[in-house]
């Protein structure tokens, strides 16, 4: 009975360490329950593991169990209070099984036989194994947007080789590199232009319009075509690969910002940069519908610019207009009317051919030499670089019939490159697209909106030489009724001051005035009134040069063929006209009329300022087509079409897309010692050499300070208006 007893007593102990142990187990189970799982696999295998109720704890061993049932169910109530007071691990006496069954442990490698449970768990274990690999599919999408084909896998490993090392035997140019190992990279250095060997859609595309770069204007020898066909090896197919590439990408540039830069023809142009990007030439390019296309967009899309691209075809021999032959006959003159002669227009069987030649479709059949035919023999005389009589004669006839191709091909193609200088918008959104451009060689200024001519002067330019006109795009914020005009440095240093050592008094006598500052430098300026140089309006839109539109009080320039007589600056014909024109397109509820405009004339400056400011652009178009479609040609009065058709046809190899720096403009005003005798405005209580410099004065800028008044005399007022 005793030893019965000790066993009992030795199996109740057994029984209540294994009961602590599952409780354990259990309540470590619950806070894990209230815990974020980490991953799915956690939480697999966590339903796998059987979990003890404290009301049936199950027993070390089968045999146990059906032993004493009923003791484990009377006992388990009562055990989990005791268990949190369950003696020490070391002072517990284990065995193998009790540690077996407890999952926070590891199991024992003896008596394996032994361990059921265990067994259980290691069963259920394999479906909780498709959880480790749920990270692999994480890498698919990166396999899957890098695939290649295999045909294409060797040649993708040389593009790779290269592009890693060796673009820059391909391209010059850094930018176009990085563009090039991004975009390759991003296909895992599958080809773009071939696909097992033969050319794509897309490589078709580009390679025919890298073969009709001479349509506009550029050289076809510049954008080298691969040979493809011969191309059988990977190195080969990877070298014609980025040889098309970096020719795709020479043809987009130069098409878009020109063979040459500006800056290699002249220091007085400045036109704003529009580079195009390589990343976006790529994308662009190979997802087109038609590469073709999606290539020539990059040339400009002016409506001037395809006119003359299909007049260059035209001159090429590729047009399918009718050739017209003028016959030699008596010479052909128009006498207009004067104060003792009536008008004397003549008849010539010849003048519809020659009305047809000139591009002039209005009375297309009238058989009179009148005024209309004979300004557009003058023009095509003066274009010919002839004397512009508006006379019929054997010379002018023969430069009708056979006219020097070759040179009006280079000249249409040296105005072609400089349409791609200009900005591809032109106009102001805001304003319906409204600009204005001035033609240098055909003395004209023209008011766009909307895609049409608004309105349209003479205009007076440049003398050639340091006076030219420059070419540049700026936009025209205000227009100033009653300018003062503060004479530029350079005349006042290169004419004026030397006036004064002849005359002391010419400056009076022209109505000028001169202040000398403390540092002893001299300005020089003329008020506002109906003789003032500027005439009575100026149109502001601030550059470097320092040129702005302005009236005139000398009209009679402006009835001459050839009108190149400023100091830079352009003179406008009807200043009121084109004021009210400006004013209505910027601020059209005001209603302006040139009669309001002249109505602001006196000696008081009034800045009229634009809401939305009006592009202007400073062209130098020496052939263009007219309204008639008739293409023309003026004289190339400054010299840019010699320039650029020297740099273009002597230059081959060279960097032509370099910027060249030129000496910027210097608008310094140094000390200088004045004869004795002339008047000065201010006796020294000018400027100081921190007063306003000769731009502030023009365009203002920082609103700076007036100088004291001279005693005596009241500042001068200025109003402000929109």
């Amino acid at each position: 009975m005793r030893d019965c007893l000790n066993h009992r007593a030795g199996f109740d102990r057994v029984l209540m360490t294994v009961a602590a142990t599952f409780l354990t187990v259990s309540a470590s189970s619950a806070l894990a329950q209230d815990q974020a799982r980490s991953s799915a696999a956690e939480l697999a295998i966590e339903a796998a593991i059987p979990r003890p109720e404290p009301a049936n704890v199950p027993p070390p061993t089968a045999s146990d169990i059906k032993l004493d049932t009923t003791a484990t169910l009377q006992d388990s109530t009562k055990e989990p209070v005791k268990a949190a007071a369950a003696p020490a691990p070391d002072q517990v006496e284990t065995k193998p099984s009790d540690i077996a069954t407890s999952p926070a442990t590891e199991a024992p490698k003896s008596e394996p036989a032994k361990t059921e449970p265990a067994k259980a768990d290691t069963a259920t274990a394999p479906p909780v194994a498709p959880a480790a690999p749920a990270a692999a599919p994480a890498a698919e999408p990166v396999k899957a947007a890098s695939n290649v084909p295999a045909a294409d896998q060797p040649l993708a490993d040389k593009l790779k080789d290269i592009i890693g090392a060796k673009t820059s035997r391909y391209f010059d140019r850094k930018n176009e590199r990085a563009a090039i190992e991004k975009f390759y990279g991003a296909r895992d250095f599958a080809p773009v232009w071939t696909q097992g060997g033969s050319l794509t859609a897309a490589a078709k595309g580009v390679v025919a319009r890298l073969k009709d770069a001479a349509s506009d204007g550029l050289n076809p020898a510049d954008y080298a075509v691969p040979d493809f066909a011969s191309a059988t090896t990977p190195d080969a197919l990877a070298d014609a690969e980025l040889k098309l590439t970096a020719s795709m990408f020479d043809y987009a540039r130069q098409a878009q910002s020109g063979r040459m830069h500006w800056s290699q023809v002249s220091g007085d142009i400045l036109y704003p940069e529009h580079p195009v990007d390589p990343n976006e030439v790529l994308a662009k390019v190979t997802t087109a519908t038609d590469a073709s296309t999606a290539l020539d967009s990059y040339n400009p899309p002016h409506k001037l610019y395809k006119e003359l691209k299909a007049k260059l075809a035209e001159l090429r021999g590729q047009g399918n207009g009718p050739v017209i032959e003028i016959a030699d006959g008596p010479a052909l003159k128009y006498t207009a009317a004067g104060k003792k002669q009536a008008e004397i227009v003549v008849e010539d069987p010849r003048v519809p051919q020659l009305r047809a030649k000139l591009g002039l479709a209005e009375n297309a059949n009238d058989t009179r030499y009148d005024a209309a035919v004979a300004d557009a023999v003058r023009k095509f005389q003066s274009g010919a670089e002839m004397k512009a009589t508006g006379i019929l004669d054997d010379k002018t006839v023969k430069a009708l019939n056979t006219p020097k191709r070759d040179k009006q091909i280079d000249v249409v193609l040296v105005n072609m490159e400089r349409w791609r200088w200009l900005p591809r918008d032109l106009g102001a959104p805001a304003l319906g697209d409204a600009y204005v451009i001035l033609n240098i060689p055909d003395y004209t200024l023209k008011v766009m909106q909307r895609g049409q001519q608004v309105w349209t002067t003479r205009v007076v330019t440049g003398k050639p030489g340091t006076h030219a006109t420059p070419l540049l795009t700026e936009t025209m914020k205000y227009i100033t009724v009653n300018p003062t005009w503060n004479v530029p440095p350079s005349i006042v240093y290169n004419e004026y001051l030397p006036a004064l050592q002849q005359d002391p008094t010419v400056l009076q006598r022209m109505g000028l005035k001169l202040e000398q500052n403390r540092d002893g430098s001299v300005h020089i300026s003329q008020p506002p009134g109906e003789a003032n140089a500027l005439g009575r309006i100026r149109f502001n839109f601030p550059n470097k040069f320092l040129v702005y539109q302005h009236d005139t009080p000398d009209k009679n320039l402006f009835a001459r063929e050839d009108r190149a007589f400023s100091h830079g600056c352009m003179r406008v014909q009807n200043p009121d006209q084109y004021a009210s024109v400006l004013l209505n397109i910027v601020m059209p509820n005001e209603k302006y009329t040139p009669e309001r405009v002249r109505s602001m004339y006196g000696k008081s400056e009034i800045d009229l300022k634009f809401p939305t400011p009006v592009p202007v652009n400073i062209t130098y178009q020496t052939a263009f087509v007219d309204d008639a479609g008739k293409l023309q040609f003026r004289k190339d009065v400054y010299g840019r079409d010699a320039t650029m058709i020297n740099i273009l046809k002597n230059n081959r190899g060279k960097d032509l897309e370099a910027v060249v720096a030129h000496s910027q403009p210097s608008y310094s005003r140094p000390a200088t010692t004045l004869p004795s005798g002339v008047a000065v405005a201010n006796n020294g209580g000018g400027f100081g050499s921190s007063g306003p410099n000769f731009f502030e004065r023009l365009f203002g800028g920082g609103a700076p300070t007036p100088p004291p008044a001279p005693v005596g005399r009241r500042p001068q007022q200025r109003v402000f208006t929109r």
